[in-house]
């Protein structure tokens, strides 16, 4: 992913909601799902990490990439958002390099 790119998705996330947040359990397999149903469904979601969590938002950020395939886009403080596109008709359309 290029710069520009990571840029635009970025500016797509600043309105988001958080939709899942991660707790004291750390990422699970349930928190997996969850993510690449969320991912399938949006193809960008913005995630959060709560105050007992074991884990920062950037480790957390890498290990549900490395478990969904997503792309990481930006993490700020407690929050941070993650890109996959859909198999099948994606709906975000990325501008060129």
């Amino acid at each position: 992913m290029t710069g520009k790119q990571r840029a635009y998705l970025r500016a797509m996330c600043n309105t988001l909601p958080a939709i899942l947040l991660i707790g004291k359990e750390g990422v699970t397999d349930t928190l997996v799902a969850s993510v690449s149903e969320a991912l399938e469904a949006r193809e960008l979601i913005k995630m959060g990490v709560q105050r007992g969590a074991p884990m920062t938002a950037r480790e957390a950020c890498e290990a549900v990439c490395a478990r969904t395939g997503a792309e990481p886009v930006q993490c700020i403080g407690n929050k941070f958002c993650v890109y996959k596109p859909r198999e099948e008709n994606p709906e975000i359309v990325l501008p060129r390099a």
